[in-house]
């Protein structure tokens, strides 16, 4: 798994994904990381939470984060992204 994440909801995709792959319920994944339910709705959500969260999250999932210089999203990748949320509403 070496997805390009640039935006929070890219990230709780992929993590739900994940939790999905390995067959776990978010409850089952929240005390494995040693977090509260709640943190797992954030994470997928897209939504704010602190990075010792996202860490122990990633690490009961079995992934490590890996930062690289890659740039901002593309204007481009920005107005797709955003078109996105106008289909799904």
């Amino acid at each position: 798994m070496t997805d390009i994440i640039r935006l929070a909801d890219e990230l709780g995709r992929l993590l739900r994904a994940r939790r999905e792959a390995l067959h776990m319920g978010k409850s089952e994944l929240a005390a494995k990381a040693g977090k509260v339910r709640e943190v797992i709705y954030r994470l997928e959500a897209g939504e704010d939470t602190t990075v010792s969260s996202l860490l122990a999250v990633a690490g009961a999932l079995g992934l490590a984060l890996r930062l690289e210089p890659t740039g901002m999203p593309t204007a481009a990748e920005v107005s797709a992204r955003f078109l996105d949320d106008d289909d799904a509403a």
